[in-house]
């Protein structure tokens, strides 16, 4: 692999939208009549003492599937449980659905209430890793790791997607007191705040560091803002962790300061749904909720070879059923019309450079796409820089041929880490 540097002299050329004083209330989803939460686990897992059909649950509640499962789900829900299913999903990924028939009226679970008033690391570990914005504690007990900074983004990644930054205009309450308590249960005493460059002179009541964003994608993706806003380089194949940065989104820990403002674990996420003519609304959803839900309510409709996305277009994965529920990470649904799905060929690269020219890691991509394409994955790693790739997807972008460049380059990381799981199992 080459050790180079992830940034080069070019620039992307695809703008973040501007930002806004005040957004709009998100449209409130009524509460569907079955929610599904997806646990990361198989059925062997489920131990029938801990999990099984036919439980009550209430809103609020941690659902795992054995006493000494890592992973777990807060119902968004009162309701009892009706199924429990495997669920596959991307690059081996594989999860329990357990499905929940809900009641209209909602009976909270108080077992986080107690806790909520001396605030502390393994309580927020054990309760909050499963509200909006998928927080990640587990990084601060590992002790391989030594986090000095935590960097909250008020950007969101992908372009047309405003769901973080809604939470830190919106919320700005909410995430002041997140920031607080991240600072509490943690130890760490630098939070960054990096905000979008025009809305810079409005975060100077929250306790953190104020950090711009540059309004050029991908500018607000986590190794673009460690080489651009704090000024440090993540070698290829490393992690901000392993530079002792963690990165949490505004909408994470505003849900941090929600849930020890008022003793309950937040179950509502909110999204932005990108409809078929490229508009975007905010909507607040329980986790869980099944997509069909949501396009129903926003009267859109999906007809055959239409496409629907999970994320934004730029890194967005299309999904294969209107059934796939709302997750704590879900931070938009895009939906895409069949006439304006843009087309991907097998057609050979033709050299116009154009990957090159836009790729903010200034990766030989027109070399390493070759390779990819013939699953010379290992060649691709360590001679043209796979693991210098930020996952931007500007490289698709801007392919004149119509080559699924960042979809390449996603498979190839996850079978060289299969290869390398492999290897290492077997020593």
């Amino acid at each position: 692999m080459m050790k180079k540097a992830f940034f080069g002299l070019s620039k992307p050329r695809v703008l973040y939208p501007p930002s806004q004083e005040v957004f709009p209330a998100p449209k409130s989803i009524t509460p569907p009549s079955q929610v599904t939460l997806l646990i990361e686990g198989s059925l062997s897992a489920v131990d029938p003492e801990v999990l099984k059909k036919g439980d009550a649950v209430k809103t609020g509640q941690k659902i795992t599937l054995s006493e000494s499962a890592g992973h777990y789900a807060i119902s968004s829900v009162t309701g009892v449980v009706s199924d429990l299913s495997l669920y596959e999903s991307d690059f081996g990924k594989t999860y329990v659905a357990v499905s929940i028939d809900a009641e209209k009226t909602d009976q909270f679970d108080e077992t986080f209430e107690p806790l909520a008033g001396e605030p502390t690391l393994a309580s927020a570990q054990a309760y909050l890793m499963a509200v909006p914005g998928s927080p990640d504690f587990s990084v601060f007990s590992d002790s391989e790791k030594t986090i000095d900074t935590i960097v909250v983004t008020a950007e969101d990644q992908d372009i047309l997607v405003a769901t973080n930054r809604f939470a830190a205009t919106n919320r700005a309450e909410a995430l002041k007191k997140g920031v607080g308590i991240l600072k509490q249960i943690t130890g760490v005493e630098r939070v960054v705040l990096a905000i979008p460059r025009d809305r810079f002179q409005s975060y100077g009541h929250i306790n953190a560091e104020l950090k711009a964003v540059d309004i050029a994608y991908p500018s607000a993706n986590p190794l673009a803002i460690m080489h651009r806003v704090l000024e440090t380089t993540v070698p290829a194949g490393k992690c901000p962790e392993d530079m002792g940065v963690v990165f949490f989104t505004a909408e994470a820990v505003a849900a941090i300061g929600e849930a020890y403002e008022t003793g309950r674990v937040p179950v509502k996420k909110i999204l932005t749904l990108i409809h078929k003519d490229g508009s975007q609304s905010l909507l607040e959803v329980r986790i869980g909720t099944p997509i069909r839900t949501l396009v129903a309510a926003c009267q859109e409709s999906l007809s055959e070879m239409d496409r629907l996305i999970v994320g934004g277009p730029m890194t967005g994965r299309a999904l294969y059923t209107e059934n796939h529920p709302v997750q704590p990470d879900t931070d938009a649904i895009m939906l895409q019309d069949k006439a304006d799905v843009p087309l991907v060929s097998d057609y050979p690269c033709i050299n116009c450079g154009q990957c090159v020219r836009v790729c903010p890691a200034k990766m030989p991509v027109n070399m390493l796409v070759r390779f990819l394409e013939a699953a010379s994955y290992q060649t691709g790693a360590d001679e043209y820089d796979l693991y210098s790739c930020i996952e931007c997807g500007l490289c698709s972008y801007v392919c004149v041929a119509k080559i699924p460049i960042f979809q390449y380059i996603r498979l190839a990381k996850y079978e060289l880490s299969r290869v390398q799981t492999a290897e290492a199992n077997n020593d």
